[in-house]
């Protein structure tokens, strides 16, 4: 019987690690004061960690940042503007954070997700099918007087992006005030991703807790715009995920080349991250850590769809990073994760799985 009623208390703690003891007491069926003789049972044994009732899991990471809903153009022939182009049309779950998140419970870790969504029928689907993945969405804020972010993008007949159009105006509610509110779950994950779609207060919050508090935080600047709203300084971001041309705007240069690359790469370092990896499309990309440089080529593959390659590209690497690869691995299984990605119409692909991670990163071979 007292076992029963301590999985019963983990339970509801899982779906909500900031749940009251006497909302435990009344879903449970017992008194506050049992309820909190149960927390402290299962604190004293370690299952349970933290203010927040954090359960005690491996490699959680907490992914911070935008959950949105993706409606895309695919044009049947070579774009011409202003005239009418045939196109098919598809809808799926997005959103940077969102997605990277998505990605990492399917390669097996504990990913949740903190980002905000509307009490709308695209809102209520996001949380639906990124629970249905295996992605905690406790920590996702419903705002009733807001639409869930949209993202509207146009790809050509090859599949890349002609041009993209986001609404993310719900972000302006998550602030730095509720990151605080979750900020116990958030310290205690192995490792942080941030998504600069969340506005320059938040970056500069979540980048400085991470720093003080000495926690890995993995940044992606996303876009141009968002990009600009970084800090200047990038100390306590231990690695960063831009392409070259936000390569370029972080370090105030033109980046085009192997050479250029390198030359941004010092740049942002010197302004305080530690790692820089620069995505650079169908050429790959350059990696600049504490110990070397590098550039590896991308995995070739079929092109169906280029939006959220990027997304799995950082979920791949974090999830080598936490299984304890080195740096140049932990990029190999990105760049398979982003070859997966690039071959379906999905935002998250459905097939990927640590076992074809590495399945493709063994038959590439060593570089």
């Amino acid at each position: 019987m007292e076992k029963n009623k301590e999985q019963q208390i983990l339970h509801y703690i899982r779906l909500n690690p900031y749940i009251s003891q006497q909302e435990l007491a009344d879903k449970v069926g017992l008194s506050r004061p049992a309820i909190a003789g149960y927390i402290s049972n299962l604190t004293k044994k370690g299952v349970i960690k933290g203010r927040a009732y954090i359960l005690h899991e491996d490699a959680i990471i907490t992914c911070i940042g935008t959950s949105n809903f993706d409606r895309k153009a695919y044009s049947r022939q070579k774009i011409i503007t202003g005239t009418a182009n045939p196109v098919h049309f598809s809808e799926s779950c997005g959103g940077v954070a969102r997605n990277v998140a998505e990605n990492l419970a399917r390669l097996g870790l504990h990913a949740t997700l903190v980002s905000c969504v509307g009490n709308d029928k695209e809102g209520t689907l996001l949380l639906e099918e990124t629970r249905r993945a295996g992605v905690d969405v406790s920590q996702v804020s419903v705002m009733p007087d807001e639409r869930t972010g949209t993202y509207t993008t146009l790809l050509d007949a090859t599949g890349e992006m002609f041009i993209a159009m986001a609404n993310y105006d719900i972000l302006d509610r998550l602030t730095s005030a509720v990151l605080a509110e979750r900020w116990s779950l958030i310290a205690s994950s192995q490792a942080v991703f941030l998504d600069s779609n969340v506005s320059a207060e938040c970056l500069t919050y979540v980048i400085e807790r991470c720093r003080d508090e000495n926690i890995p935080l993995y940044v992606d600047p996303v876009s141009l715009p968002d990009a600009q709203k970084l800090p200047e300084r990038l100390d306590g971001v231990h690695c960063i995920f831009p392409n070259r041309r936000e390569a370029g705007l972080l370090a105030g240069m033109n980046v085009e080349t192997a050479d250029d690359c390198r030359a941004a790469a010092r740049i942002i370092k010197e302004k305080g991250a530690r790692n820089v990896i620069i995505t650079m499309g169908a050429e790959g990309l350059f990696y600049s850590s504490e110990e070397e440089e590098r550039t590896l080529p991308s995995m070739s593959t079929e092109i169906v769809d280029v939006t959220g390659a990027g997304d799995a590209f950082s979920a791949g690497y974090l999830f080598g990073i936490v299984r304890g690869e080195t740096m140049q691995q932990a990029c190999r299984l990105g760049l398979a994760a982003s070859s997966i990605a690039l071959q379906s119409d999905q935002s998250v692909s459905p097939k990927l799985h640590s076992d074809l991670l590495d399945a493709i990163v063994s038959q590439a071979g060593p570089k």
